[in-house]
């Protein structure tokens, strides 16, 4: 089992040694790539960073529930999932651990596409998702709307690995990249907002790259 005490604590530093903003970002200035926020650097091997557990999930018992404030609970298997339209977005990918690589490929199904299966209730505005590794992150529902927030199964044209959250993650590239939920499992909706895993623990609730939103001191 991983040392959670050690590893929280590890990530949480590295988060707080983030937590003010950089000369360059107080001067309305982003690094020498106008494509990559204040505090970052660019690297292009894709680095893994996990809590230590790294959930094994054949596609033949991977699920996907949509439940919570929903006129239509659904749970969708691989096959249902394959079968929603299909899309290719390429996008920034920025850690809060200071690095961002850039255009990466993703292929998936953009959330909003499930979330309108699952038809929303008016009441609910946040968004819980759950991973097969007990992770949970939070967003409002409004932030997973946009076309280039989906769920990913393939990256530069192979299946998502098992280190990167296979059989598949969600990807959000105008948040940090712990908003989007390896091994993702579930997408639960309420009313009000319950913050996630790293976020009771003190990373900030937004997670904005562009304004360097690492820790909740920001």
């Amino acid at each position: 089992m991983p040392d959670w005490k050690k590893l929280i604590e590890g990530k949480i530093s590295l988060a707080k040694r983030g937590a003010k903003p950089s000369k360059a970002s107080e001067n309305g200035k982003t690094s020498e790539n106008a494509r990559i926020p204040a505090g970052q650097k660019q690297v292009n091997n894709f680095p893994i960073l996990d809590l230590g557990i790294k959930p094994e999930i054949k596609l033949d018992d991977w699920r996907l529930r949509v439940f919570g404030l929903v006129e239509n609970e659904i749970k969708l298997d691989w096959a249902q999932f394959q079968a929603l339209p299909q899309i290719t977005d390429i996008s920034d990918f920025h850690c809060v651990t200071r690095w961002s690589q850039l255009d990466m490929d993703w292929q998936g199904v953009r959330v909003r596409d499930v979330l309108a299966l699952a038809k929303p209730l008016n009441t609910a505005h946040f968004a819980t998702m759950h991973s097969y590794d007990g992770y949970t992150t939070n967003l409002p529902i409004e932030a997973l709307l946009d076309d280039d927030v989906i769920l990913a199964h393939a990256v530069f044209g192979k299946a998502l690995s098992r280190e990167h959250g296979g059989p598949v993650r969600m990807i959000v590239p105008k948040r940090y990249a712990w908003k989007g939920a390896k091994w993702i499992k579930a997408i639960e909706l309420h009313e009000h907002d319950k913050r996630g895993f790293w976020e009771v623990r003190g990373y900030h609730n937004e997670a904005d790259p562009w304004l360097e939103q690492r820790f909740s001191e920001d």
